[in-house]
């Protein structure tokens, strides 16, 4: 999966639909590129494939990247992605478990952890080998779902269980710094009983790395990447800027990013 088409398709479904979010989109494509390309199996490339692995998009409001995803794969058609958000439409601005490839109907933030952490605990339960991958912004961090589920998976020894953390800084009214510090995330995730990695989120082929570091470790702890991203990644007067999370694409502003995600300059 290529990043600039992925970030493309983001940016035709965000003005076709005239909706927002698309710099909480953008910090997770490259995850989202090496999870589908290189991780996640889907028996004869089923979305609904019985022993699959998991993805549970917990920051639900980024679910436009994992649209980009499905339509690579084939799973959405290009009617799908032109008539994004208009009446009719099946495509929600929130991850929907009625999409087939949406796991977890999520965007009630500290939800969709738990429920990955539950489908993880299925798999280990049944010994079907499946693994289960959450993604949650750091501002999702926030809430305490995330450490009660955090505690459940240590517990349980759920080592087919991964979170990867979107931390990009901000959240939908400021700086997570503002909001509620954080202080070091992997050092949370360590002393909750986590194998625990960082990583530039970005860079595919270290994503890549740590992914199959994290796995490759013989221990019974759940894993935890945190990848270091940048909100609006890809279009320069997106980026760090949180006016993206809530802001629509005009013409102008469409065309514009559009350039800078082809020419791939950001």
């Amino acid at each position: 999966m290529d990043c600039k088409n992925l970030r493309k398709t983001v940016l035709d479904m965000a003005y076709a639909g005239a909706t927002v979010h698309i710099g909480c989109a953008f910090s997770i494509i490259e995850l989202l590129a090496v999870l589908y390309r290189d991780h996640l199996r889907y028996p004869g490339n089923a979305p609904d494939a019985a022993g699959r692995d998991y993805l549970v998009l917990s920051k639900g409001h980024g679910v436009m990247a994992q649209y980009a995803c499905m339509y690579e794969k084939g799973w959405l058609q290009q009617e799908a992605i032109a008539t994004y958000f208009s009446d009719g439409s099946d495509l929600k601005g929130l991850s929907d478990s009625r999409i087939p490839g949406l796991e977890v109907t999520s965007g009630s933030l500290g939800h969709g952890f738990s429920v990955g952490v539950g489908l993880a605990l299925g798999a280990q339960l049944n010994g079907t080998g499946q693994k289960t991958y959450a993604i949650v912004g750091d501002g999702e961090l926030n809430e305490g779902p995330i450490w009660e589920g955090a505690m459940f998976a240590a517990h349980h020894e759920l080592n087919n269980f991964m979170v990867m953390v979107d931390e990009n800084g901000l959240q939908a009214m400021g700086a997570t710094d503002d909001v509620i510090r954080l202080g070091s995330i992997k050092d949370k995730f360590l002393s909750f009983g986590f194998d625990a990695l960082e990583v530039d989120g970005h860079d595919e082929a270290a994503i890549d790395a740590a992914i199959r570091q994290l796995w490759s470790d013989p221990s019974r702890r759940p894993k935890a990447l945190i990848a270091r991203t940048v909100k609006g990644k890809g279009v320069s007067f997106m980026e760090n800027n949180n006016i993206w999370h809530y802001t629509r694409l005009d013409a102008e502003t469409y065309a514009l990013a559009v350039e800078e995600v082809v020419r791939g300059e950001s």
